[in-house]
């Protein structure tokens, strides 16, 4: 009965493996030369892996950039939107074929956050140590709910 079981769920795998990938054929053959070159464009920039926490009085971001000079990253905030983004260039130029491994990201990359809370943007400070950007986001102090008494006329 398991034997059964499990040579049923695998049939079925092998069914839904297959309409995934034929899905994906039929939406790259629709429209392809305009599509493929956009989907391509969106593939140009890394996204950056960050940390996202607080303290009492701050939001933190951290993220690993080694390799990164400070006058190439650019922050900014724009609302609740926290973005960051910059390029990590190659010092050298190696031909594809001298690589035996090619696991590190080269080029442009940039990450948005939405914030969990009100910010004071002026007094956003951000440093760059060993590798790992530090983006400290002050708090702004949360209004206080106050009922408001309507009078009639």
């Amino acid at each position: 009965m398991a034997s059964s079981l499990i040579s049923k769920l695998s049939r079925q795998n092998d069914k839904d493996e297959e309409e995934i990938s034929s899905n994906q054929d039929d939406a790259l053959a629709v429209g392809e030369d305009s599509q493929k070159s956009d989907w391509l464009e969106d593939e140009d920039e890394g996204q950056l892996s960050v940390d996202v926490y607080q303290d009492e009085t701050s939001i933190i971001v951290k993220s690993t950039i080694a390799g990164v000079n400070p006058e190439d990253i650019d922050i900014s905030i724009d609302n609740d939107m926290l973005t960051i983004r910059g390029e990590r260039r190659h010092e050298e130029e190696i031909n594809e074929e001298d690589y035996y491994y090619q696991e590190c990201y080269w080029g442009a990359f940039s990450r948005s956050i939405i914030l969990p809370t009100e910010v004071k943007a002026e007094e956003v400070e951000a440093t760059l140590k060993n590798g790992v950007l530090t983006v400290r986001l002050p708090k702004a102090k949360k209004s206080k709910s106050v009922s408001i008494k309507i009078s009639s006329e």
